[in-house]
């Protein structure tokens, strides 16, 4: 009887090529989570689940977890934050960071303002290694003046196997009766990047009437019907609110006077809809 051959050494099986969940298991962590209006996007895109809404300022936090998505808040500085605890768990890491160093409100100092949390964003990305990013921004930072700070941005998501992409997008492309112009870039592992393509425009966008008409005369306001004609356009970008306004204030004088045109005080914040006999 012939000898066995010697069994060859059980060699362990490959790992397996990591997938994208499904829609409805789509994870996110977010970084400058604010107050909570990117993750509410994000949830009504398909990723479901928070696994963090990191931010720093008390009223933010506050307001992130008061929110109806019951966001699992993270009271933390993204440039002390470790994302390390999540790796291999995050579908996608979002980030709005700051604008202030890239808008052409401010002196733009790019890379040399002290608000600039890029370099931390980046290092959260090594980290927990995320299937995809997003990063957020002000038009400013597709200037060319900060062509080569993003030369270098790219040039690091591509070292960690990113490839990337980035366009100004318009909100009033996307049902949103507003001009707010913002810098998007989205970066996907490589293996994943065939799949992802920019949306769409979503067709003519729609008019402030269109989309608080209903709000407005929740108290049967008579002049409801002229209010309409008058707010039968697109609105200036939202800025108000923020520390260096002082408040409640949707921005700069011309901006106020656009809002004037649609019927709207730009001086502050209404908390009720107008009463029956409210003036017109």
């Amino acid at each position: 009887m012939p000898p066995k051959k010697p069994r060859a050494p059980r060699v362990p099986a490959p790992a397996k090529k990591r997938k994208m969940n499904s829609k409805s298991e789509l994870t996110v962590l977010e970084l400058c989570a604010g107050a909570g209006g990117q993750a509410i996007g994000l949830h009504d895109a398909g990723f479901k689940k928070c696994l963090a809404a990191v931010e720093l300022d008390d009223r933010a936090c506050e307001t992130l977890a008061g929110n109806k998505l019951d966001l699992p808040v993270k009271k933390a500085d993204v440039k002390k934050f470790d994302a390390s605890e999540f790796r291999g768990h995050v579908d996608l890491l979002a980030a709005g960071v700051p604008c202030p160093p890239f808008s052409i409100a401010g002196k733009q100092l790019g890379a040399d303002d002290e608000r600039d949390l890029f370099p931390s964003a980046l290092r959260c990305v090594r980290e927990c290694q995320p299937r995809a990013v997003l990063f957020e921004n002000v038009r400013g930072f597709a200037s060319a003046k900060f062509a080569s700070y993003r030369d270098r941005l790219q040039s690091e998501l591509l070292a960690m196997g990113y490839v990337s992409d980035f366009r100004v997008l318009q909100a009033s492309d996307f049902g949103v009766p507003q001009l707010r112009p913002r810098f998007v870039l989205v970066a996907i592992r490589a293996e994943f990047a065939e799949h992802f393509f920019w949306p769409a425009p979503s067709g003519a966008p729609p008019t402030v009437a269109d989309k608080i008409a209903d709000l407005m005369g929740a108290n049967g306001w008579k002049g409801l019907a002229k209010w309409k004609i008058r707010a039968a356009s697109i609105a200036p970008t939202l800025v108000g609110g923020s520390k260096k306004h002082g408040g409640p204030d949707l921005g700069p004088t011309r901006a106020k006077q656009r809002w004037k045109e649609l019927g709207v005080n730009g001086h502050g914040i209404g908390n009720e809809a107008p009463e029956r006999s409210f003036p017109t």
